[in-house]
């Protein structure tokens, strides 16, 4: 019967019409996944531009209160170096967990574990609980981070490829943004900011429901592992995201101590943080387009020079009117390197590959949220008020070096 079916159906259809009618099919089936996938970019973007929003409200917090309670440096420096440690904790369980749960519930389950960190600020005040609570944050957001930014570059289409991923990072960037502009609305002296941070972390979870077509990830396949590896093959970048990973730690916890020990009031201190973070936010969008109309490596190459030059300018014009300028300069080139990063990792690695790619990215970003306050803690305790630009400096000069070396040939990396 079936053999008689099959030959009624070739005597009516040929292999060519089939091929043809077969071809319409999935182009109506692509219009259809391509009108899911812009619901499923935005809700991802924001499920993760929600993290954004709640640190830049709370991290600054945390470093005013110890400030307040009399810390160091050095101590307010291991404060904000500690989620680092969470970062590299998250990096190595994400795709094993994903691949066992699923990538919505975990980035969904992750974002509720966040919000009930951040809660715990607000109701044990005790600098080592804050240790704790800040480790285990940095373990939670990271898995959402990786998941989140492999999701969004493997929706990214290849020709708009810079521009979407550079309108992540600028609502990711507006967020941070926004981060102290309400804090300085909420006020430092109440417990508001904790739980606004709260309740956009719960948000966060709830705007992921219902989303599907994140990159497959089996458990084994997309481990950790590798890291070397990953570091050798791409060093500009590795670097990049390390360097950036230590602008973006320092510039929330420790950017406004920097500016109170330099003679500046709070309001103005945090505001130095806002003005960095509109550079990074303002100029990621025409960074973007142009990485889709020029060459992303030289374009690479000039976001590094610019955050050289910024960094060294800042202790010069620190008490002048071109500080401002300055500032959106350090952040627009600081962002550029970690925008471009992502933009060329989606260009090389998909699905399982591509969620390895971000945890490496992740490993990275842990070790320069980590060794970054650290450093800089130290060294503006015990060898420079300045050492927060001096330091960034020299991690500039550092890429700069890397990213002038000959360019590794480009290949697309599927498992």
């Amino acid at each position: 019967m079936s053999q008689a079916c099959g030959r009624v159906f070739r005597g009516v259809i040929s292999p060519e019409s089939l091929a043809v009618l077969l071809f319409a099919v999935q182009g109506n089936n692509y219009k259809r996944s391509l009108v899911m996938r812009w619901g499923t970019y935005f809700a991802v973007s924001m499920a993760v531009i929600s993290i954004g929003l709640a640190l830049g409200v709370t991290m600054p917090l945390v470093s005013l209160r110890l400030e307040s309670w009399g810390y160091g440096g050095f101590a307010i420096g291991v404060m904000a170096a500690t989620p680092a440690v969470g970062v590299l904790l998250g990096a190595s369980l994400a795709g094993r967990l994903a691949g066992r749960l699923g990538t919505t519930t975990l980035m969904q389950t992750c974002l509720l574990v966040g919000a009930l960190s951040v809660a715990m600020l607000a109701l044990v005040q005790n600098y080592t609980v804050w240790l704790l609570l800040r480790l285990l944050l940095g373990v939670a957001l990271t898995m959402v981070f990786i998941l989140g930014e492999s999701w969004i570059n493997q929706l990214a289409v290849e020709k708009w490829r810079g521009r979407l991923v550079a309108l992540y990072g600028t609502g990711y960037a507006l967020s941070q943004l926004s981060g102290p502009l309400l804090l300085n609305a909420l006020g430092t002296e109440s417990d508001r900011a904790f739980w606004t941070g709260t309740g956009l972390l719960i948000g966060g979870s709830l705007i992921l429901l219902g989303r599907t077509g994140a990159p497959k990830v089996d458990g084994h396949s997309a481990s950790s592992k590798g890291l070397l590896g990953f570091c050798s093959k791409m060093p500009a970048i590795a670097w990049a995201v390390a360097l950036f990973a230590a602008f973006e730690s320092m510039m929330l916890t420790l950017l406004p101590i920097y500016g109170l020990r330099q003679g500046f009031s709070q309001d103005v201190a945090l505001f130095m943080v806002s003005v960095v973070v509109v550079g990074d936010a303002v100029l990621q969008l025409p960074i973007g387009w142009l990485a889709d109309l020029m060459s992303r490596r030289n374009l690479f190459r000039g976001c590094g020079v610019v955050l050289l030059c910024s960094s060294l300018s800042i202790p010069l014009a620190l008490h002048s009117p071109l500080i401002w300028p300055v500032l959106v300069l350090f952040g627009a080139s600081a962002g550029g390197l970690f925008t471009l990063s992502l933009i060329q990792i989606g260009e090389r690695f998909r699905d399982d590959a591509l969620v390895r790619a971000n945890a490496h990215v992740s490993q990275l970003w842990g070790i320069g949220c980590l060794l970054g306050p650290l450093l800089t803690g130290a060294a503006s305790q015990w060898v420079s008020g300045h050492a927060l630009p001096l330091l960034m400096a020299l991690g500039a000069a550092g890429f700069v070096v890397l990213a002038w070396r000959p360019e590794p040939q480009q290949v697309v990396v599927t498992s």
